[in-house]
């Protein structure tokens, strides 16, 4: 690869590292941690954590999964390199699609459901969200892996 296109790897590595991590994180300790909790703790706590993450850094991340790989795949000759990015951005989107058509929605009807019957929010919401949220943190250390085998 040119240096540009190495370059644009390479922050797709990082922010698809940086991102699988925080997706890891919320799989292996956050919601782990509010499991427990009674159901009118764990709904406010999800509706908090929903209000707050799409930040701006958020932001960076859930784009440039996306952005610095398919950026680098176009300006990278054929090879095992451009093949591997190009599998890690296949990832990405599904992982961007699971998040986009899955937890998003179930993250609206939580909130819709405030003030309401936060047991039954919580039984529509939690066994879906998470079995949603491991596989899109799978593809997303998928993408993870290829993209910095590629860039190796």
């Amino acid at each position: 690869m040119s240096s540009l296109p190495a370059l644009l790897l390479v922050l797709g590595v990082i922010t698809t590292g940086l991102y699988a991590g925080f997706l890891l994180t919320f799989l292996t300790a956050v919601m782990p941690g509010i499991a427990a909790l009674p159901d009118e703790r764990f709904a406010a706590a999800m509706r908090r954590f929903n209000e707050k993450v799409p930040g701006p850094v958020f932001l960076v991340l859930f784009l440039g999964v996306i952005a610095f790989p398919a950026a680098a795949v176009a300006g990278a000759d054929d090879g095992t390199d451009r093949a591997l990015a190009v599998a890690a951005l296949v990832c990405a989107v599904g992982s961007h699609l699971v998040t986009i058509a899955g937890n998003i929605p179930l993250n609206k009807a939580l909130a819709e459901s405030e003030g309401g019957d936060d047991g039954a929010a919580r039984e529509a919401f939690e066994s879906r969200w998470n079995t949603l949220h491991r596989v899109r943190t799978a593809l997303s250390l998928a993408a993870f892996a290829l993209l910095a085998v590629a860039a190796g």
